[in-house]
């Protein structure tokens, strides 16, 4: 196992673990709260760039109106209503540089309440090596492959229709 993979699931061990964990960097954290109704919340608040990730919020009385979302971590956001709640979803860039990152909530009723979103930045894997060989190769192995199964194929019908003529000859037919 070369070292880029075992880095790369020890990396993946890390981020999984700590999406378990209770509190504001685990994946369960509550969403900030500032004041008796009012809180934003990111799902997951730990994301890959590149991917989409969810916003939740509310304003307290003022969630019949959008109110907007900002953050270092994909720019700035309109919340709209829904059901009650203020909603919407963005995709984190994919050349943004992993950390935490403030998101804040801004009400029309001028309430605010601020989350941490957690930006990781896990490279994909490769396809493996280009070792070649194979019976789908190019080049003269493909061919002479298909000509020597062929030859064993003939010869298996030759052996067969021989055994069959002797067969033939000793019972007397």
């Amino acid at each position: 196992m070369n070292a880029a993979r075992i880095v790369g699931r020890t990396i993946a061990a890390g981020v999984f673990a700590t999406a378990l964990l209770p509190g504001p960097i685990g994946g369960n954290a509550a969403p900030a709260w500032a004041g008796p109704n009012t809180f934003v919340e990111v799902t997951p608040n730990t994301a890959q760039v590149g991917s989409r990730v969810n916003i939740r919020a509310s304003c307290d009385n003022a969630n019949n109106q959008q109110a907007t979302v900002q953050s270092d971590a994909f720019g700035r956001v309109i919340v709209r209503p829904d059901n009650g709640f203020l909603t919407g979803s963005v995709t984190i860039p994919g050349n943004k540089a992993p950390g935490p990152y403030a998101v804040n909530l801004h009400c029309p009723n001028n309430d605010r309440a601020t989350t941490t979103l957690n930006v990781v930045n896990m490279s994909q894997g490769s396809q493996g090596p280009a070792t070649g060989g194979g019976g789908t190769a190019g080049g003269m192995a493909g061919p002479m492959i298909l000509a020597g199964g062929l030859g064993i194929v003939a010869l298996g019908v030759g052996f067969g229709l021989l055994g069959r003529q002797r067969r033939r000859t000793e019972l007397g037919g």
